[in-house]
């Protein structure tokens, strides 16, 4: 489906600082009863993958789903990064902290994969990255990266120390409180310079 990305794509939970101070005490309690010491980080599997253009079906049962906007960085080999791309990581609105359900995270389409790789090397600086979110035409959401817990070079450190990516695989950064909500007949526009325009439309699931 995507050019850019060919293998597996990993979200990860809990890494702008934003959402954490948004969850407040809640990370102390159990089963946890402390914030996460290492990544939090999920699967969108191929089945999730929806390219730009695409319509994203929605089921009937489901009356409104969570943008996620992001960016990914998409692997060269282990450990070296080829450059980043556009995501909009969808998801059912949902009450838990650390380990999303899949049924809540893995619907079918539920990841929009941007067509746009910008290309990694020394002129480009992440924490200046800036995704602005707009629904049917109106800005709802601007995410600035610049509010990481990890950036993406300790993020990949980090994740490195127990798991190897590898070439084509794909690892986002995380997703920022005050995520818009959007309902079907929405048409989902997220755009940063450098990594163009990722668009999809949302429509019913076919029954």
């Amino acid at each position: 489906m995507s050019h850019v990305v060919t293998g597996t794509v990993f979200g990860t939970l809990l890494n702008f600082r934003g959402e954490l101070e948004a969850l407040g005490d809640k990370v102390n309690e159990p089963p946890y009863k402390a914030p996460p010491k290492a990544p939090v980080l999920y699967i969108k599997p191929a089945n999730t993958w929806s390219a730009d253009g695409a319509d994203i079906p929605v089921p009937a049962n489901v009356p409104q789903v969570e943008v996620g906007a992001t960016i990914a960085m998409v692997m060269k080999a282990p450990g070296e990064v080829a450059g980043y791309v556009l995501m909009n990581d969808l998801s059912v609105p949902h009450a838990s902290l650390f380990r999303p359900p899949v049924k809540y995270k893995c619907l079918d389409g539920f990841l929009g994969v941007g067509g746009t790789l910008l290309a990694a090397g020394e002129a480009v600086d992440p924490s200046k990255f800036v995704v602005e979110v707009r629904v049917n035409g109106q800005l709802k959401q601007t995410v600035a990266f610049g509010n990481l817990v990890r950036d993406p070079a300790r993020l990949l450190a980090d994740v490195s120390e127990f798991m190897t990516l590898g070439p084509g695989d794909a690892l986002m950064l995380g997703c920022d409180v005050g995520r818009p909500l959007a309902r079907v007949g929405d048409r989902i526009e997220i755009s940063a310079p450098g990594m163009g325009r990722l668009s999809n439309t949302l429509v019913a699931e076919a029954a």
